[in-house]
């Protein structure tokens, strides 16, 4: 189809301007250029700009957690049916607990590649972070001119939207995906900021943090491709991205300090 307003490709964040070619996936409301659509668009190659601080692979953890739930599954299957366990395991699905972990790390992995096709001096991206002490991960950590970005990224699916529990002036705010409500994200998203915030600050480093929920493959309404629900941003991939290259405070010496401390507090996943 050809274009009547401007838009990005949400593979690879390519602006699309007015009267260009791409395909729309009227489910989804989600741009594809032709280049990504017909697999002609080149890997991108991620530039060594911080020697000795591991970048991360975007969606490792939640791959590795996947498979090993599904090589479980299979061998318990095997177990209990020892001669018709490979013709169960071939005419059935994984349940949803297991799928779950590969949906996760399909999500990520996708907005891993569109974050590091914009990688350079001002913008440094670290992906699948372990929290010190703790089970759970950072998916995502930008630093930037404008401070660090923490992005949570998700793969569901339906329509992005806010409801306010009261029509009266100060009611809660709640964000809803379809029928699924994922206020608990945002919370979750505080904990993160917090944690990010007091780390840096125990080595001597005060820059903005702000939390980011980025939908990588869900339905937005007409026209609104952003929220911000109790001080978190609600994007998706293209927003999020144009977000990430605002001007802010931060020189490239900033960037590159935070970015390499970063590094170290949080190590892969």
């Amino acid at each position: 189809m050809r274009l009547r307003y401007p838009g990005d490709c949400h593979r690879c964040g390519t602006p699309l301007p007015a009267g260009a070619e791409a395909t729309l996936d009227r489910a989804t409301r989600l741009l594809v250029c032709t280049p990504c659509r017909s697999g002609d668009r080149a890997a991108t190659v991620v530039p060594d700009i911080s020697p000795g601080v591991q970048p991360g692979q975007a969606g490792a953890s939640a791959r590795r957690e996947y498979e090993r739930r599904r090589r479980s599954r299979e061998r318990q299957v095997r177990q209990a049916h020892p001669r018709l366990g490979g013709l169960i395991l071939a005419f059935s699905d994984d349940p949803q607990s297991v799928r779950a972990w590969a949906t996760g790390a399909e999500g990520e992995e996708l907005l891993g590649r569109r974050l590091d096709q914009h990688t350079g001096p001002l913008l440094r991206v670290l992906h699948d972070r372990r929290i010190p002490g703790s089970r759970a991960n950072l998916d995502h950590l930008a630093v930037t001119p404008a401070g660090v970005f923490v992005i949570d990224a998700k793969n569901y699916t339906g329509r992005v939207h806010v409801r306010t529990s009261s029509h009266r002036p100060g009611g809660t705010r709640n964000l809803f995906v379809g029928k699924r409500n994922c206020t608990r994200l945002v919370t979750s998203m505080h904990i993160q900021t917090q944690v990010l915030r007091g780390n840096l600050h125990s080595h001597g480093i005060g820059v903005p943090v702000t939390g980011v929920l980025c939908f990588v493959h869900a339905a937005w309404p007409f026209l609104r491709s952003a929220f911000t629900v109790d001080g978190v941003r609600v994007h998706r991939p293209g927003r999020a991205i144009r977000a990430l290259h605002r001007s802010g405070p931060l020189i490239e010496e900033d960037i590159r300090r935070t970015y390499e401390t970063l590094g170290r507090i949080f190590p892969p996943a």
